[in-house]
């Protein structure tokens, strides 16, 4: 007995002069664990005399209890001295200002949109919007696409699965199925753009398998090329802030149009850059011409009565021109450097007479 009172007063003095909460938990298994001093010793009560074992199996457990008891105790303590002594240490100047907050950027895309929204706006033209799943009418054969037209092969498009080859649904190709859904459903005049995303089997510098477009819609009994060129010259003038923009309209095909045309405007490419407005070389920008008289009366309008013009241009090329980004891939990589550095703080909307001020 006297050992079991020497053994405690260890314990206790042990547990006491603990200078950690680490050094406790080096007592606490080396005392009561496993392996600690006092199960070994219970495990030793098999060899004493059922009296004597009775008497110093009681006595363990009370030390045992004890010795829990206190480091507990002195556990709490130390984590509140711990605990005063880093609120001391880590004293907050109430008086400091606040850190900056990371705020977002407006994606390129977003802010090209809006700024071609705006300008066409002014022009009079209204939003409208389609599914981004067409079907093979509104995608490909009310716009005068003939069958074995490259767009509709596997290779080029996107197909969804269907019962049939004439039924298959698609993720539309361009934004012009709205232009179809629009006439099946509005009586002329019309006059709309159709900005969205798009989709085709493509990917490098300057195509990329999602893309978003904004197509121009017209119909009436009175437009003419005159009215789609003037439209497009003070469109990309605007857009671009040069004032008396070079432009040129070259013969080019779409089925859906006849004519048909693409639109130059004026750059220079000295020293390795590309500066629009000036210079003697020319930059491809958007394709355009009059609606063909056939997609007019796929849609229910007469072409003897009404004609219209129509023009489509990608956003991401707009964007890339007009702000130098070299890659068109960069829009999709989600890398908040490029981000930061190409991004806007806030949206900026141009007009037709102050341009837009970034």
């Amino acid at each position: 007995m006297e050992d079991l009172d020497t053994l405690k007063s260890e314990m206790m003095t042990s547990v006491e002069q603990a200078g950690s909460l680490d050094a406790l938990e080096t007592i606490r298994v080396a005392e009561l664990g496993k392996k600690g001093r006092i199960t070994t010793l219970m495990k030793g009560l098999g060899a004493l005399e059922p009296e004597q074992r009775k008497a110093v199996g009681q006595n363990l457990n009370l030390i045992k209890n004890a010795v829990s008891e206190a480091i507990d105790a002195r556990k709490s303590a130390m984590a509140d001295t711990e605990l005063d002594a880093r609120l001391m240490a880590e004293q907050v100047d109430v008086t400091l200002p606040v850190r900056p907050e990371s705020t977002g950027s407006i994606h390129p895309i977003s802010q090209t949109m809006e700024e071609v929204i705006a300008i066409l706006g002014e022009m009079g033209f209204a939003v409208a919007e389609g599914p981004d799943i067409e079907d093979d009418w509104h995608n490909f054969t009310a716009l005068n696409i003939p069958p074995d037209h490259p767009a509709r092969q596997e290779h080029d498009t996107f197909y969804l699965p269907g019962s049939g080859e004439d039924d298959r649904l698609v993720l539309r190709t361009h934004t012009s199925p709205v232009q179809i859904r629009t006439m099946e459903n509005t009586e002329p005049p019309i006059r709309i753009i159709v900005p969205g995303r798009t989709y085709r089997c493509d990917y490098d510098a300057t195509h990329s398998p999602m893309f978003h477009q904004v197509e121009g819609l017209v119909v009436d009994k009175a437009t003419h090329m005159g009215h789609l060129k003037g439209c497009l010259i003070e469109f990309c003038s605007a857009f671009f802030g040069v004032d008396n923009l070079p432009a040129r309209f070259r013969p080019s095909y779409f089925p859906f149009t006849e004519p048909s045309a693409e639109m130059d405007i004026g750059c220079t490419r000295e020293g390795g850059g590309l500066a629009i407005g000036h210079g003697d070389d020319w930059l491809e920008i958007l394709g355009c011409g009059m609606v063909n008289p056939k997609v007019l009366e796929n849609c229910g309008i007469d072409s003897t009565e009404y004609q219209g013009f129509a023009f489509g241009m990608g956003i991401e090329r707009m964007a890339m021109l007009k702000y130098g980004i070299p890659d068109l891939r960069t829009f999709y990589e989600s890398d908040l450097r490029w981000l930061r550095h190409y991004g806007f703080s806030s949206l900026d909307v141009p007009s037709m007479v102050g341009g837009l001020n970034r």
